[in-house]
């Protein structure tokens, strides 16, 4: 049967599926990222590859793998492939959508919620022994978030489920902008679709769900920042790139912008060093944003499913 090479730690359920059926396993037990001399080593015998986000499948790597029938990707995401270059070597891409929405829209009001109410700050304080009793002016005054306008760049499945947070559990005001109206959204929600600019200067919070593409990389530049409220909020829960980093890290230390929660960033894993050091309606978080077991397992179960499937011979569930 086939061999199938896994780039990082998976349920040990998951994999026993593709023995079940017959196929060679091997995975790498090991945290964080594989290296690039392994991975073009690994692929030059698998026919099917389960990775991640961050493992980069360009044209070489798709070269190297001559057996390669199918690469999963452990994400909603696929930005990571050279599609062209998979498709022309006639290897099937697949990916895992709809299973991770709710949990990453709970993850982006999390930070919001942080950020605003200067949870993390608050935490420490705590935790410090420099907490004496109540004041009526405690160090930790936060910024008000009932009521308040809340900016969606990015009207998809994600955006939606944060709107309708927003929305309906917090009486937000919701502002969305997206290269395609959501009416669906506009009807349940009242969401006004308005331009990117103007969102900027009405909104709040600014959260981010948009893909990554040319047009969005850099979106969220010193111009950008400019046009918000200095009493708002940025949260990107969607791609690190989207935002260029040292122009938030400018917003904040001159503040231009309040605060923001941050669970991707521009050259993941790294984090810009300026962010590091921002504490004040600032969070950070490592992309957490799918991570539930519930969630993860079901990333699993369906990356496992569509390798079943194409080294059976049959569709993709998932093809992108």
């Amino acid at each position: 049967m086939a061999k199938v090479y896994v780039t990082c730690r998976v349920f040990p359920e998951e994999l026993e599926r593709l023995r079940a059926a017959g196929h060679t396993v091997e995975m790498r037990d090991a945290p964080g990222l594989i290296l690039r001399e392994k991975l073009l080593e690994k692929v030059s015998e698998a026919e099917a590859l389960i990775c991640l986000l961050s493992d980069r499948i360009d044209a070489e790597v798709i070269e190297k793998a001559g057996k390669l029938r199918i690469i999963a990707n452990l994400a909603v995401g696929y930005e990571n492939i050279d599609l062209a270059a998979a498709q022309a070597a006639g290897i099937v891409v697949t990916n895992t959508p709809g299973v991770l929405t709710e949990t990453t829209a709970d993850l982006t009001f999390a930070l919001l919620l942080a950020a605003a109410r200067r949870i993390v700050e608050a935490d420490a304080f705590a935790r410090s022994g420099a907490f004496y009793g109540w004041e009526l002016l405690q160090p930790h005054l936060g910024l008000e978030v009932h009521g308040k306008a809340l900016g969606i760049v990015g009207m998809g499945r994600i955006g939606t489920a944060v709107a309708r947070r927003g929305r309906l559990g917090f009486g937000m005001d919701v502002l969305y902008h997206d290269p395609h109206r959501n009416k669906p959204a506009e009807a349940e929600l009242q969401a006004k679709y308005v331009s990117f600019e103007a969102l900027l200067e009405k909104s709040d919070f600014v959260s981010i769900h948009t893909s990554l593409t040319r047009e969005t990389r850099h979106l969220f530049d010193r111009q950008a920042f400019l046009r918000m409220k200095k009493t708002a909020i940025l949260i990107n829960v969607a791609r690190g790139p989207v935002v260029d980093e040292k122009a938030l890290v400018w917003a904040l230390e001159t503040g231009q912008i309040a605060g923001a929660g941050i669970d991707v960033y521009e050259e993941e894993p790294k984090v810009n060093p300026g962010l590091l050091k921002l504490q004040e309606h600032v969070v950070l978080v490592p992309h957490i944003g799918s991570a539930t077991s519930k969630t993860r397992r079901a990333m699993a179960r369906i990356a496992v499913d569509n390798v079943l499937a194409v080294l059976a011979g049959e569709a993709p569930l998932n093809p992108v």
